[in-house]
């Protein structure tokens, strides 16, 4: 991963509600979630999600897909991965295990939801 592309997605995930957009994706797994439901779940106003979700798709951290009438939003986990492992690089010289720090990478599986993505909010 480039600086500049680190530094893209650090912005994008240093404003309180872009964050918090990302972790509910990043727990909703590769279902995604609607902008319906994001806006739900965190009581976000339209125009302002609709601003943090491009802010998010520009620093590539999520994805959307049109699914019928409505959006689909999901966290790009490859590229979160990418984050975690080039702000790991060289940590303790390339040792982490010897600082107490685990490799972390998430690979989502797929789970049952209780409401189809595509439903409406």
């Amino acid at each position: 991963m480039k600086n500049e592309t680190a530094v893209a997605a650090l912005a994008a995930l240093a404003q309180e509600s872009r964050l918090a957009i990302f972790r509910l994706l990043v727990q909703a797994g590769m279902e995604g979630l609607s902008a319906g439901r994001i806006r739900e779940a965190l009581g976000v106003p339209p125009a302002t999600l609709s601003f943090h979700l491009k802010e998010l798709l520009h620093a590539g951290l999520i994805k959307n897909t049109q699914v019928g009438k409505f959006v689909i939003y999901r966290a790009q986990f490859e590229k979160m991965n990418e984050l975690i492992a080039f702000l790991m690089e060289h940590c303790c010289e390339g040792h982490p295990e010897a600082c107490g720090v685990a490799k972390v990478e998430c690979k989502p599986t797929a789970a049952k939801r209780r409401r189809p993505a595509t439903e409406p909010a």
